[in-house]
């Protein structure tokens, strides 16, 4: 809901200079020397931009900076707040120092910007004065600020905190015997407000609002401060399908919760409306699921039966935000490949495209007075940057340039494409040509297979740092194609669940076909594919060589070859259930039949394999399960172990040293001969 409703006063440009963190350095000031060529290393200078939040008065947008910082024994990354004006006239950083400053908000009244922060420790909201002065720690949560919302008339802070350790846990860890039991005593994210005020003795009390065995989700303050809505679930681990998630109701001064939709499957997400008559969630529809979907749905704050308002065209709403006076809600969901806003009326008319064309909207924040809206917007040439624009009639203005000073050699070419699959269902890809593409040349070709299964290739910039460095590849004379087979998002629900218990077979020929189809092109060169993808992408490639010796070399990335063994040890157990339609014992030869260990017989492809020491979503030993067996069968591979990394790289140093590895091993298996080391060195 549009509820940071923010009076940020003109004179805010003049102050600015007093605030203790503030440092008038442009956005993309420092120069940098000029390269080239794509690298692992070019990739990771591109800052990225999280959230925007908007001032009252429209005048102001504060965003966040992330990057990467990679000097000596560091391998992190640091985010920081930086304001502009909303003509672009002014652009400067806000926050500094080691440690990372992000989730930025206005108070109600414009006086105040919260943050949060690990400065001491954990996680903690801070405020600053807009007029100056220093930051000020304004919460003291002992396991640290999950997330943070500030009440309507800007007097108080609510929060969620997981539950501290109790005193008997601490004696217990450091005399050595602080014994885990599994699945039992467990932490949960309750609700807490603390006031912006001191009392007396200098001090701000924080207030318990809600206990007891649920864990809350995410919240929202009600208009007139009076109560606040929540979602919860039973369960605080991932796995929500069996207990689900609802929503309730807690006044905010303390009492009793009020439970508003109880029902199975997940109820999220919940906004008050701005008279505060009508909450706004996002809903699997009283249905367990756990492939895919998210509906908008309406419920009196009184209660009652939830209202479904209009389907969206994917139905796997992401966002959503109400319109200032009421009549419309704003959501965010993936489109094919880009990502747009829509606008969904409350009295069940036709939704509307707000935004178009291709590229990536998000981090929206909305503004009740002015009716403008800030999000931020990349494409396959262009990072993303922060824009502003009125909210129902889009009129896009670029207001921020944070990579301008960061090298942009010649970029490869990616267009869309669109091809059948075997049996005549509609599959789109983006094709990545070489950076230095001669018509009428053949290519290596490198089919890239994204995770979820429910995941997707969008047109987002294409240089930006990632497990896999596009440009990188196309600058080395690669061709890669990033094809959505069936299962993934942004096509509508049918097609996402169209892969069900069908994992490695229909999808298996979307991919392949697409594969023809960019052979048929004379781009790719049949002789010399190769293969990569992680998660289900890395499922996809340990299947795919279990059925086909077409490629040349392949990677898979945190890769999942034994649905069995993975659904009895990974965090989201039920995951694979809704999947495969029932659990392994239920149904054990299609588990089996859609494991490619139970078919490594079949692959002679040289496969490399990389995983995370610490990865609980597929865990380690499914990367060790599929080495050791290609290894007693002789097969060509390697395994590359990253410590510290759940399931995906975190540290900047070890994101680049992924693309490096592949790329060498993708050369030596086509005798290609180039590169010799680690690029990223």
């Amino acid at each position: 809901m549009m509820k940071k409703r923010l009076l940020l006063k003109a004179w805010i440009i003049a102050t600015l200079l007093l605030c203790w963190t503030f440092d008038p350095v442009v956005a993309g000031e420092k120069e940098e020397q000029p390269e080239d060529k794509w690298t692992p290393k070019l990739s990771m200078k591109y800052k990225s931009i999280r959230g925007t939040a908007m001032s009252p008065d429209g005048k102001w947008i504060a965003y966040v900076v992330r990057e990467a910082v990679m000097e000596g024994e560091k391998s992190e990354y640091l985010s920081h707040i930086w304001v502009v004006s909303s003509d672009g006239s002014s652009d400067a950083q806000y926050t500094r120092g080691e440690k990372s400053a992000s989730n930025p908000s206005f108070s109600p009244a414009g006086k105040h910007l919260a943050f949060t922060s690990a400065r001491t420790e954990k996680n903690q909201v801070w405020v600053m004065r807009i007029r100056g002065g220093e930051a000020e720690q304004v919460t003291e949560a002992k396991s640290g600020v999950d997330s943070y919302q500030w009440s309507p008339d800007g007097k108080y802070i609510a929060y969620t905190m997981k539950d501290p350790e109790t005193e008997e846990e601490e004696k217990a860890k450091k005399e050595k015997r602080d014994v885990i039991l599994v699945d039992q005593n467990f932490k949960y994210n309750h609700l807490y407000k603390v006031p912006l005020a001191k009392n007396a003795d200098g001090k701000r009390e924080a207030k318990r609002l809600t206990a007891g065995e649920f864990h809350i989700i995410s919240f929202d303050w009600s208009p007139d401060g009076k109560n606040i809505v929540f979602s919860h679930k039973i369960d605080p681990r991932i796995n929500t399908s069996r207990s689900g998630t609802d929503i309730s109701v807690v006044p905010a001064d303390s009492g009793e919760v009020k439970h508003l939709v109880a029902r199975p499957g997940a109820d999220r997400n919940p906004e008050y409306s701005p008279d505060g008559k009508s909450i706004a969630f996002i809903s699997h529809g009283g249905q367990p699921e756990n492939i895919g979907l998210g509906d908008l749905y309406l419920v009196s704050a009184a209660g009652g039966t939830p209202e479904k308002l209009t389907e969206t065209p994917d139905r796997n709403i992401r966002s959503i935000d109400w319109s200032s006076d009421g009549k419309h809600i704003f959501v965010t969901e993936s489109f094919r490949t880009s990502r747009h806003l829509f606008m969904i009326p409350v009295d069940g008319n036709e939704l509307g495209f707000i935004t178009s064309g291709d590229g990536i909207f998000s981090s929206l924040s909305f503004n009740d007075k002015t009716n403008q809206m800030t999000f931020t917007y990349q494409d396959l040439g262009s990072p993303a940057e922060v824009y502003t624009s009125p909210v129902k009639k889009l009129n896009m203005k670029k207001l921020t340039a944070v990579n301008a000073n960061v090298s942009k050699p010649k970029m490869a070419k990616t267009e869309l494409l669109k091809w059948k699959s075997e049996d005549g269902l509609e599959i789109e890809g983006l094709l990545t040509y070489p950076v230095d593409y001669e018509k009428g040349r053949a290519y290596p070709l490198i089919l890239n297979v994204h995770g979820g299964p429910a995941g997707v290739y969008t047109q987002s910039f294409t240089g930006n740092p990632a497990i896999y460095m596009i440009q990188y590849f196309a600058q080395q004379g690669y061709a890669i194609l990033r094809a959505n087979p069936r299962g993934s998002t942004g096509y509508g629900k049918d097609f996402r669940y169209a892969n069900f218990k069908d994992w490695g077979f229909g999808d298996y020929e979307d991919i392949m076909s697409g594969v023809d189809k960019v052979i048929d092109m004379g781009v790719g060169h049949p002789d010399s594919l190769c293969l990569m993808g992680w998660s289900y992408g890395g499922y996809m490639t340990s299947y795919a060589v279990t059925k086909t010796n077409r490629f040349k070399a392949a990677s898979m990335g945190a890769g999942l070859p034994n649905l069995i063994s993975m659904t009895l040890t990974t965090d989201i157990p039920d995951y694979l259930v809704a999947h495969m339609g029932g659990e392994f014992w239920e149904d054990y030869e299609t588990y089996e039949k859609h494991s490619a260990i139970y078919r490594i017989k079949n692959v002679t492809t040289p496969t490399q394999v990389i995983h995370g020491a610490e990865d609980l979503r597929v865990p380690f030993t499914q990367g060790q399960e599929f080495y050791v067996a290609l290894s007693r069968l002789g097969v060509p591979t390697e395994m590359v172990v990253y410590p510290r990394t759940p399931h995906g790289p975190r540290e900047p140093k070890f994101l680049m040293d992924v693309s490096d590895r592949i790329l060498i091993w993708f050369e030596k298996h086509l005798g290609r001969g180039k590169p010799t080391e680690l690029t990223a060195k």
